[in-house]
């Protein structure tokens, strides 16, 4: 279980335009959003994404790089990105490696039915290491609950 105040698993993960994108390449006053979302193009996880594109601008003025991560391999990312017009990083983690190292692969329960599956939930990372996390994301106030957070911190 990953807390606040640890070091930041490292990764390199491929986005939508097919480039490796590593953790450790992000500069230090950066505050590093790593928010890991079930799959691209559902209903939740398009009101989050769209969320975080809507005000982008206000994530850059506080220095803000927003990644996103799923297991959806690279060609459905790129779909999403260009369907709804997304302007941030989304990473591609078929193998689940880097999902169950921040601990986002966990068991579900939908329906009666229990599976694994990736969690919705936000790690912010600056200078490599975890300063906040959010272990239970809401879809509608994600990217408010993200800038605020930082903006008061």
């Amino acid at each position: 279980m990953l807390n606040i105040g640890d070091k930041a698993p490292n990764f390199t993960l491929k986005n939508q335009n097919d480039e490796d994108i590593c953790l450790s390449d992000f500069n230090k006053d950066t505050y590093v959003v790593l928010y890991f979302y079930p799959k691209a193009m559902t209903p939740g996880c398009t009101t989050q994404a769209c969320g975080l594109r809507d005000i982008q601008a206000e994530l850059k003025a506080e220095n803000i790089c927003v990644l996103g991560v799923s297991n959806d391999p690279v060609a459905r990312l790129k779909k999403f990105e260009e369907r709804d017009g997304l302007n941030f990083t989304l990473l591609s983690d078929e193998s689940l490696d880097m999902i169950k190292s921040y601990d986002a692969w966990q068991l579900k329960k939908f329906m009666g039915k229990e599976y694994m599956g990736i969690v919705r939930m936000t790690y912010i990372i600056k200078d490599g290491n975890i300063v906040h996390i959010i272990p239970k994301v809401k879809t509608k106030t994600h990217h408010d609950d993200v800038l605020n957070w930082v903006k008061e911190n």
